[in-house]
């Protein structure tokens, strides 16, 4: 039988080539259609599966529309109606089970961090700034929740929570650490030693006067309430304790918006504080273990962030991949050219590694330094070099605002560098594992270089 080269390659196809096989054999081999993120979906615990379809959906609805006008004109918009939006569909409550939150139980159980994870790559797909706008106030209450502390978490998380889920407020809160002298290196412990801080906390009758500075905090402008982390007044950074501070506090205000490169729908704005008196049962856990909570919170965003990056990453692939199904150059178009194949099969690859990498770290009920710190800087960088490619791919066309593809690269690189930039990370990975992975017996006889 003459058959012509394209049936012969139709016969050879793995669904066709299956039905060669007998019963068993291609009951054995997969040959469903059916796309990677779908694949990927299933593998998630039930409830960590129905929070990424609710996301993908509420970021296709809800943010895709606003992404390029926000990050245009960041300082025209008004992120409150979004963030009413995203607290009744429960994206803002996904950090504690019922009664109080939204988050899945058993899927909880199988990662606290694992749902919020996979909700922020569905989010920051569409667009980084909005993101970052709706997950900052994750990491804000983060120290509420992780501090231990009962009685905060009773007196200002419960309610704060409860008014979300049940109300639907577009309140937020805001993580204060980072000061005009002293960015990553408090997230590194060698670097936290010589850190030199400008914030601090005078105990007084009944509290604390706060003074100081905190700069490029996300989402300040929109906030209610932040948890700020000072030093006691004349003592180092290991007496760091966490404060909530609300809006309105007599003292407080907000300074200068930092003008961004990238995720500009969010802001990095400055926190000014001149005498503010802070009650002593707004004080967050022990008093000076302020360090130990910021370390511990670090290990659960962390991955987030990753997820963040991931979500960049794939945003740009996902529009790199459309202009090559529809444009054309010469006689074809350009998804039908081996090496633009090539290219686009490679970013799948990344971001899929990046994405197990994600998980996996997610996939405990504690999250841990090393894991936490790796999976930030795999994901961040491959996004980086996912962007970078499809801008490659799409020439002049990826470096219009119009495809949205810079716009992810610019998202893109910030997450490289808050949550401690990608070399902390590295060292916060190094410190972790130490004494079990670096430090083995060494040689009896020391070589001569």
């Amino acid at each position: 039988m003459n058959q012509t080269l394209q049936e012969r390659i139709e016969l050879l196809k793995p669904k066709n080539a299956a039905k060669s096989l007998n019963v068993l054999g291609r009951m054995l081999m997969d040959n469903r259609e059916m796309s990677l993120w779908e694949r990927d979906t299933r593998t998630l615990p039930r409830g960590a599966r129905r929070w990424r379809r609710r996301a993908l959906e509420f970021a296709r609805e809800h943010i895709r529309p606003l992404a390029a006008r926000a990050d245009l004109n960041p300082y025209d918009f008004d992120p409150k109606p979004l963030l009413a939006k995203a607290a009744r569909e429960g994206l803002q409550t996904l950090l504690v089970t019922p009664p109080i939150g939204r988050a899945y139980t058993l899927a909880y159980l199988r990662g606290i961090s694992l749902q919020t994870a996979v909700v922020a790559e569905e989010l920051a797909t569409e667009c980084g700034g909005l993101a970052l706008l709706l997950l900052a106030h994750n990491l804000g209450i983060a120290p509420l929740a992780l501090s231990g502390d009962l009685a905060a978490f009773f007196r200002h998380f419960v309610p704060y929570y409860l008014k979300l889920k049940f109300l639907g407020k577009s309140d937020t809160m805001a993580f204060a650490i980072t000061e005009p002298e002293a960015g990553s290196d408090v997230e590194d412990t060698e670097g936290g030693a010589r850190a030199r801080l400008v914030t601090t906390a005078r105990p007084t009758a009944g509290g604390f006067i706060l003074n100081g500075r905190k700069c490029f905090i996300s989402g300040a402008r929109a906030a209610d309430k932040f948890t700020v982390f000072a030093k006691i007044e004349a003592e180092g950074l290991d007496s760091w304790s966490c404060f909530l501070v609300e809006k309105g506090m007599k003292g407080f205000s907000l300074g200068r918006r930092e003008r961004k490169m990238g995720q500009r729908a969010c802001d990095a704005s400055e926190l000014i504080f001149e005498d503010v008196f802070i009650p002593g049962k707004n004080l967050v856990g022990k008093l000076r273990s302020g360090w130990a909570n910021n370390r511990n919170v670090l290990n659960y965003s962390r991955p987030v962030v990753g997820a963040m990056a991931l979500g960049h990453g794939r945003g740009a692939f996902e529009r790199c991949l459309e202009f090559c199904r529809a444009t054309r150059l010469g006689p074809r178009l350009l998804i039908e050219y081996q090496d633009v194949r090539l290219e686009l099969a490679d970013m799948m690859i990344s971001l899929w590694a990046a994405r197990s990498m994600v998980w996996q770290s997610c996939r405990q009920f504690r999250c841990y330094q090393s894991a936490s710190a790796a999976a930030k800087v795999f994901a961040s960088d491959t996004a980086y070099k996912v962007c970078n490619q499809a801008m490659e791919l799409m020439g002049d066309h990826g470096y219009l605002h119009l495809h949205g593809v810079e716009r992810a690269w610019r998202d893109s690189r910030l997450t490289q560098i808050y949550e401690g930039t990608n070399e902390i990370n590295r060292l916060a990975l190094f410190e972790h594992q130490m004494t079990t992975d670096f430090n083995g017996e060494r040689s009896s006889e020391t070589e001569q270089i």
